[in-house]
């Protein structure tokens, strides 16, 4: 089978290799980053194609004979038109749960930093030789216990961060389609208006659809105490990101910690770049050494699957049938 992988850099890094799906006994060919302009001729000839950002157009997809299979190195799967796929006879994988601890490991560091300003004291630890005190602090510190954390979407990371919010004694309700009976003792089930009004932390781990789109806007951000903490490390396009810069500005949320933003790389007029108490990360949270290797391996699954005749992690329904 021909096999080409577009963008597996971001996957592998400098620390990890393909060498699991070359045992398939197939004939790949990785590039490490692919543009739109190039993709089509690079994927001519392919049988199966694997993708993370890059995306796979209804165009694109018509426009290649031999295509029998597309495997997205994500969980989401956006970047594919699986409607076109599934015309074509073309299953489309993808890659759940691979990230789950990563991500709520971020979250957590983005919380403690905000907390605990633990960035801005270790980079300023040159002045604590000067202190008349066997201390010194300059920023307000937060206690975690009996803050209400609220979670909008509870699949397997949002699960994951309740778990740790627990664990550092918060109280825990979540925006969830699940029943109140379904889920995990401890967590509380709310409306989103409600969520609004009582989270002392908020945090996004749902996927990004034309109902999610925007979800925290100005009228969401009225309704939010000024001293709550947003987190976002769901998909960038969640928040209106001029009007998070502008609370920010005027004061009427304390803090904004995201992962993701609605172009990526940013462009340098993003008004988050320079609002005050924002923090940004570069879409990393999945990217730990661990959750690469996992993902590697799903994939590797995932396409053996396919080549035995049992395909699995299918999302655009089993195009045989």
């Amino acid at each position: 089978m021909n096999v080409v992988i577009l963008d597996g850099f971001s996957v592998t890094q400098q620390d990890l290799s393909w060498q699991a799906l070359k045992a398939l006994d197939v004939q790949l060919t990785v590039y490490d980053r692919t543009s739109a302009e190039q993709t089509l001729e690079r994927c001519c000839e392919a049988e199966a194609v694997l993708t993370n950002k890059v995306v796979l157009t209804a165009e694109i997809i018509n426009a290649l004979p031999h295509l029998r299979y597309i495997g997205v190195l994500a969980t989401g799967y956006n970047v594919v038109d699986v409607a076109a796929a599934r015309k074509r006879g073309i299953d489309v994988t993808n890659i759940p749960a691979y990230s789950t601890n990563s991500v709520a490991q971020l979250v957590f560091a983005h919380l403690l930093n905000v907390t605990h300003s633990v960035n801005h004291y270790a980079e300023r630890a040159d002045r604590w030789p000067q202190s008349p005190d066997f201390t010194w602090s300059d920023t307000p510190l937060t206690e975690l216990a009996d803050k209400t954390f609220a979670i909008y979407g509870l699949g397997n990371i949002g699960k994951a961060v309740a778990r740790i919010a627990q664990a550092f004694g918060m109280r825990v309700i979540a925006v969830t389609s699940q029943p109140q009976e379904a889920l995990p003792m401890g967590i509380e089930k709310v409306t989103w208006e409600t969520a609004q009004h009582e989270a002392d932390v908020l945090s996004l781990h749902c996927p990004l659809t034309p109902e999610t789109r925007s979800m925290v806007n100005p009228v969401t951000l009225a309704t939010m105490k000024p001293s709550a903490i947003l987190i976002n490390t769901g998909r960038g396009p969640l928040v209106d990101e001029l009007a998070v810069a502008t609370a920010l500005r005027e004061n009427r949320l304390a803090a904004y910690c995201a992962d993701v933003l609605s172009t990526e790389p940013p462009s340098p007029e993003n008004p988050l770049l320079s609002a005050p108490r924002c923090y940004l990360t570069p879409h990393i949270a999945w990217a730990t050494r661990e959750a690469r290797s996992r993902l590697i391996a799903i994939a590797t699954a995932n396409l053996k699957a396919f080549m035995e005749g049992k395909t699995i992690n299918v999302v655009n329904g089993t195009a045989k049938l």
